[in-house]
């Protein structure tokens, strides 16, 4: 009989398979993820499990969030939207980094955490995880 696998043996698994894919993208989009780039990784079926787009609301978002993914509807096939707050409408350079926050739980679901969006964010930007963090709680402080 087999060892039976513990949620550290999943969570782990998973941190490793989000550093592959950020790899996937710095070797396929480079490092520079500017805004054209990032709807390019939106539309590229290899890096993200369903279909997505962007829209500046935050008639949708709770007070002081700066972005969520949201499905369509009930079947995850059917597409997410990830509502960004309008005040980052105009600062599109830094629309990736929020974005790639919660691709995680688009391509993850619920099994994704905090700590798994920051790993993938950094690994894609090519950045400290804690960096990371620091740039996505600056800018969620910009919008309180």
């Amino acid at each position: 009989m087999g060892q039976k696998l513990t949620l550290d043996d999943a969570q782990n698994a998973l941190s490793g398979h989000l550093i592959e894919k950020a790899e996937m993208i710095r070797d396929k989009y480079g490092f520079d993820i500017d805004y054209n780039t990032l709807l390019d990784i939106l539309s590229d079926e290899e890096v993200v499990r369903y279909p997505v787009r962007l829209e500046f609301n935050s008639e949708v978002l709770e007070q002081g969030m700066f972005a969520k993914a949201q499905p369509v509807s009930e079947n995850p096939s059917d597409g997410y939207v990830i509502f960004v707050h309008e005040y980052f409408q105009n600062q599109l350079e830094v629309v990736p980094a929020l974005v790639l926050y919660h691709l995680v739980s688009v391509n993850y679901g619920d099994f994704s955490t905090c700590k798994d969006a920051e790993l993938f964010g950094a690994s894609v930007l090519g950045m400290e995880q804690e960096d990371y963090y620091q740039l996505i709680c600056q800018l969620a402080d910009e919008i309180n």
